[in-house]
């Protein structure tokens, strides 16, 4: 009897033996798959992250006093490829979405190429896009696609995502900026057509496009192409008091020490007797006496002087850091990575290029208006704003500066790169080069070279990209198409 006990027991211990150890570590009560709602919330959490000291410092809003910035000075190199990363993750959520039947995640698998795909083109030109991201295809050096050639799959894949949404189209799950709202998805999807579109204002009469055609198609067409119709509407990331959640900035120390405003915005802001600007900036300590609502309260540094020269001016006093509440509150105020000021902003410009009928006065002041309600600011005091002759759109004058000036200023610690991107395609406002502290010969970049890992991995694509487009090599000065009429 003992002896068949033993001969049972051995056979059971044998056959545990077959299975791997990994085996026994899966937990049946969970899956092992990949969910599209749980790739999706860490999409939008690393896409829609808009809050960026770096744009802060390469579109003169603030200065570093600490150390000698490249952001700052002009004197950048190479980009980064992470946003690959990001695409990886979108393409597992698209493969997630096949796998469990769930098409309602696949506008937003375009969305979301498309959002990164922009970004790196923004950023260097010609970049990897048809066999990018096939690794597993057995792709590991993928070739460069053109810059014009990705704009118009990006294009044409945005199209794509609106019509993919209807009224019988099932809402989301994991979605932390429209809460699962799909109809919300498609106002994000339309707004990012008119962004793209007119980030293409130099190439208005290049046939291929259909610039003016799309972009009226879009406006015209309200139920095909529903747009945000508020700030309620914004594609922006909400921060809360827990654990992974707070404002990128809170309890920055290098934010409550070393970076201060930079005068070319306050005294922008000044000028326009922009209330914004106590919302942003907090008082110089010189002037500590008067009150926050007092305009000769604040006071900047030169982001184009030396380091030193702008440390002496902030000893004096002179300098206001920026307003305590963005490294104070772990909340502060939601990252906006596409909203309905900026989009009121495109539909004025559309209409000043002749692209849309209406009143380009109108889609400014409601821009205008978007903004200043993000920030809490009362309604008289922002009638008393848009009733000054330095903000109305003024047609014999340069309607396009004021209305970039203004989009411009939305822009403090959200947008991402969008307000310098903004400048390189229109020239407003003028970022100051004068200081003696400004690298790169006194010149603003026009893009970043490419990541060292790519002349090694990819030599061949990359230096048949460089040759192209840039005859002088591979540097930060550089035209991409996007920028040549």
């Amino acid at each position: 009897m003992k002896k068949t006990l033993y001969i049972v027991l051995f056979a059971a211990i044998a056959q545990m033996g077959c299975k791997k150890f990994s085996e026994f570590q899966v937990d049946p009560n969970k899956t092992t798959a990949a969910t599209p709602d749980l790739l999706l919330n860490a999409i939008e959490q690393k896409a829609f992250q808009s809050t960026n000291l770096d744009v802060a410092l390469a579109s003169r809003q603030m200065i570093n006093t600490d150390e000698i910035t490249l952001n700052q000075y002009y004197g950048w190199n190479r980009g980064s490829y992470a946003t690959y990363d990001t695409l990886r993750q979108v393409v597992k959520m698209e493969q997630a979405a096949i796998n469990t039947n769930k098409p309602q995640y696949l506008p937003l698998v375009k969305f979301f190429k498309a959002w990164n795909f922009l970004q790196l083109t923004q950023t260097f030109g010609d970049i990897p896009y048809s066999e990018a991201l096939k690794a597993e295809q057995g792709i590991v050096a993928p070739k460069y696609d053109k810059q014009e050639d990705i704009y118009l799959s990006i294009l044409n894949e945005l199209k794509s995502a609106n019509g993919m949404i209807d009224g019988n189209t099932a809402n989301l799950q994991g979605d932390i900026v429209f809460g699962g709202n799909i109809q919300q998805w498609k106002r994000a999807i339309n707004s990012l057509s008119l962004r793209v579109l007119i980030s293409l204002s130099v190439k208005e009469n290049d046939s291929k496009f259909e610039i003016k055609k799309r972009f009226a198609e879009i406006v015209n067409n309200p139920t095909d192409y529903p747009l945000f119709t508020g700030n309620s509407d914004n594609a922006q990331l909400k921060f809360y008091d827990l654990q992974g959640n707070r404002y990128p900035y809170f309890n920055s120390n290098s934010m409550q020490t070393a970076y201060y405003m930079d005068e070319t915005f306050i005294n922008l802001l000044k000028s326009l007797q922009d209330s914004r600007l106590f919302r942003f900036a907090d008082k110089a300590p010189k002037f500590a006496s008067l009150a926050a609502t007092d305009f000769k309260a604040y006071g900047g540094g030169n982001g184009s002087a030396p380091k030193d020269e702008n440390t002496a001016r902030t000893l004096s006093g002179e300098v206001s850091k920026i307003n305590p509440r963005y490294y104070n509150s772990p909340a502060n105020e939601a990252s906006i990575a596409l909203g309905y000021a900026e989009q009121q902003f495109i539909l004025a410009e559309g209409v000043v290029k002749g692209w849309i009928s209406g009143s380009a006065n109108e889609y400014y002041q409601k821009g205008i208006r978007a903004s200043m309600q993000f920030y809490n600011i009362d309604e008289a005091t922002i009638n008393a704003y848009l009733a000054q002759a330095t903000v109305q759109l003024n047609a014999n004058a340069n309607p396009l500066a004021n209305i970039i000036t203004q989009k411009y200023i939305a822009s403090f610690m959200n947008s991402g790169w969008q307000p310098f991107f903004e400048q390189r395609r229109t020239g407003f406002p003028v970022f100051d080069t004068t200081g003696a502290g400004v690298l790169n010969n006194k010149r603003i970049p026009k893009r970043w070279m490419y990541p060292e890992a790519e002349l090694r991995l990819n030599q061949q694509n990359v230096s048949g990209a460089i040759a192209r487009q840039y005859p002088e090599g591979d540097n930060i000065n550089g035209v991409m198409w996007l920028l040549k009429p």
